[in-house]
């Protein structure tokens, strides 16, 4: 054998294997289309008469709409005519699509055949909330599945007929079972035969895609005393409305005179929505006492990326424009 026929075998025997990390990391930058053989979200080959399914319209002809099931492999279904709108319409155009998404109900399924006829104007608003809601989650789950599959070489109905299904039958959702996992719960995966390579790859990458991020959150109020205390008021009831957090939860800083941002980064929105708002209850309350006044600018919501740039043009500007520049850390005793 010739020293070029050997070579391809003497480089894949000195290269090492990667790490769950490094194929994890790699596998971010695929798409999550690549799949290792295409799967069906659910147990069930096809769905069920009168369920709610999210389709992609692919074709529209005077007869109707030609879609694909997104839950069921594509699977191909129609939307005919006269199941599209409940009022006349004048074009099909008006109604559907093509590359829209649709919330539509089964009427019927052909077995045999593979195809399902299916209706739009048959579907109640809350059910088009209820199957949005109901695919994102699965759509969560199919894509760290199809990333497990990818990275392990392992057959994606494999996986779910492995541990998928099974979750979805015992919790209800399979997305359910995975938010156990992240907050702990990796116990539940004891009772599924699964081989621990494949285990390891799926505690990460359910890990990464769910584990809630820390958001930010702002609120802007003006506070003013024309009282004797004048600012010292000002500074005890901000100092007073800090406190009323937990120990480092929420910060006070001086926006422009007489503005002032009350901030707090929390994994759990609600919370930190709920934090924001009792401080400033307590600021007003406390400004109350020496004849203050507050006013709320902006309530308390999820700042964006906008939002961040345009507040930090915003301070550099201040602070440029005051010459009170100790004024602009946070707020100390």
């Amino acid at each position: 054998m010739s020293d070029t026929e050997t070579k391809p075998e003497t480089l894949a025997a000195e290269t090492p294997e990667d790490s769950v990390e490094e194929k994890t990391e790699r596998s971010e930058d695929q798409s999550e289309h690549t799949i290792v053989g295409g799967c069906r979200m659910y147990e069930k080959e096809y769905p069920d008469a009168d369920e709610v399914v999210l389709v992609h319209v692919k074709e529209v002809t005077p007869v109707g709409a030609y879609v694909s099931l997104l839950e069921y492999n594509n699977a191909d279904g129609m939307i005919l005519a006269s199941e599209l709108s409940r009022r006349r319409i004048r074009s099909i155009n008006q109604v559907i699509r093509v590359g829209k998404t649709e919330a539509v109900v089964v009427i019927r399924v052909d077995r045999e055949k593979g195809f399902i006829d299916l209706s739009k104007r048959r579907v109640l608003e809350e059910e088009v909330e209820q199957c949005k809601r109901r695919y994102a989650m699965s759509k969560e789950v199919h894509s760290i599945m199809s990333r497990v599959a990818t990275q392990s070489g392992t057959q994606l109905i494999d996986l779910y007929k492995m541990f998928g299904w099974p979750l979805y039958r015992k919790y209800g959702h399979a997305y359910h079972a995975f938010q156990m996992i992240v907050t702990g719960n990796e116990n539940i995966l004891d009772e599924y035969q699964i081989p621990e390579k494949v285990k390891e790859y799926l505690l990460l990458n359910i890990k990464r895609r769910m584990t809630p991020q820390p958001s930010t959150i702002r609120a802007t109020i003006e506070a003013t005393c024309f009282g004797y205390e004048g600012i010292d008021a000002i500074k005890n009831a901000l100092i007073a409305g800090r406190d009323s957090a937990p120990a480092g939860a929420l910060e006070i800083r001086l926006k422009a005179p007489p503005l002032y941002t009350i901030t707090t980064v929390q994994t759990d929105v609600k919370g930190g929505i709920e934090m924001i708002s009792n401080a400033i209850k307590v600021i007003e309350a406390e400004l109350a006492k020496y004849d203050g006044h507050l006013a709320v600018k902006d309530g308390p919501r999820v700042m964006s990326a906008q939002d961040e740039t345009k507040l930090k043009a915003d301070l550099e500007m201040y602070t440029k424009e005051n010459t009170q520049v100790p004024d602009d850390d946070p707020i100390d005793e």
